[in-house]
């Protein structure tokens, strides 16, 4: 038979210091005790255990009275939801879309691990994006522990296993230096300089546009990267992409050069600065987005994101030996794992040059480069 949570059913408890059995339950969120009996009355748990059941209140009680996940989820949006204006849009989206319709009318408590995993794999939908439903849900679990709807215990959502989630459904794209040569021919400014600067230092999109001119530090070479946009302006992803990063002698004077022609070139304006909005906001990424993959087509390098010159960055920080902890605080991770697993993959002969060298020590006993076929 299945046992009932125990947030339903309570707990038996000895008190040492007043020699008495206590039963323990939450009840409508607040911790509620019983007393059952001396230890001369029970002298064991299980007697006093049974004895009990006459305090114990239907198993439903408490999730009648506990309110809906809708309700929860409400309260979640005002005192916990993050600030982060891309963070907070991504999380409606899971809520609108997929939780709330399923489980809007449902209590916590119903979100079980079983019947969650059961309800993911029904989905139609990219194992990662079944990670963040999950980590969600898990989100407003804690949420309700820490608010005492239910008692503090194991979150359900740890044992929900995803099939597929640590694999990607699309390869992320790195571009051959020959490739991004013929991708910026075809673009004019200032997206060329945008891609340019993605690419050079590694930048998300959202960081590249919320760039003003006084981010830039001329004298000593150096560039600040500290905010992003995603439709608003805001903080940068995490605190560790929150970083002043060297700029190279050239860059830096391509920088000048668009300064010099850019409609907008004052210290508090926007370094890619849109004319459509007289300088307001600077160029959205839907348009750059656009421009990207036209230019794209033309070079006959195939589709790619914004986010491809991030992971070209990556690989070319491999082509020329950086070392990986170099790597890291160039890409800007917290984790140097993210670095090391999810950026770059081998977009030129290094793996060849590498294994050509390894099989000269293995048949000639040297180092030297060997003439490769």
């Amino acid at each position: 038979m299945k046992r009932a949570p125990r947030f339903q059913t309570g707990s038996v408890v000895f008190d040492k210091r007043r020699k008495t059995w206590n039963f323990l339950q939450w009840v409508n969120g607040k911790r509620r005790s019983h007393r059952i009996g001396t230890l001369q009355e029970f002298p064991t748990k299980g007697a006093a255990w049974r004895a009990s059941k006459a305090v114990l209140p239907s198993p439903t009680a408490s999730v009648r009275n506990a309110s809906t996940l809708s309700s929860l989820v409400e309260a979640y949006r005002q005192e916990k939801m993050p600030q982060r204006y891309s963070t907070r849009l991504a999380y409606e989206a899971w809520i609108t879309n997929h939780i709330l319709p399923r489980w809007g009318d449902s209590v916590i408590t119903e979100l079980q691990a079983r019947p969650v995993e059961l309800w993911l794999s029904t989905l139609d939908i990219s194992p990662k994006s079944k990670v963040h439903i999950r980590g969600l849900i898990g989100r407003l679990w804690e949420y309700a522990m820490w608010r005492g709807d239910v008692p503090t215990e194991r979150n359900p959502m740890t044992l929900v296993t995803i099939k597929g989630a640590s694999k990607r459904t699309r390869q992320p794209r790195n571009l051959t230096v020959e490739e991004f040569q013929k991708f910026v021919q075809h673009l004019g400014e200032p997206f060329r300089t945008i891609a340019l600067v993605c690419i050079c230092f590694g930048l998300r999109i959202s960081e590249a546009l919320a760039l003003r001119w006084c981010d830039v530090d001329w004298l000593n070479g150096r560039l600040k990267v500290e905010r992003g946009i995603v439709r608003h302006v805001g903080d940068v992803k995490t605190e560790h992409s929150r970083r002043q990063m060297s700029i190279d002698r050239e860059l830096l004077e391509l920088l000048k050069v668009w300064k010099q022609t850019a409609p907008f070139p004052a210290p508090d304006d926007w370094m890619f600065a849109s004319p459509v909005q007289l300088g307001a906001l600077p160029w959205s990424y839907p348009w750059v987005w656009r421009v990207f993959q036209r230019a794209a087509s033309e070079a006959g390098v195939g589709k790619l994101s914004t986010h491809s010159m991030r992971h070209t960055y990556r690989s070319w920080l491999d082509a020329v030996g950086t070392p990986i902890a170099v790597q890291q605080k160039l890409m800007r991770h917290a984790d140097i794992r993210t670095t090391m697993n999810v950026y770059g993959d081998v977009v030129t002969d290094e793996m060849h040059q590498a294994s050509s060298k390894v099989a000269g020590l293995a048949l000639n006993g040297s180092l030297t480069d060997r003439k490769l076929s």
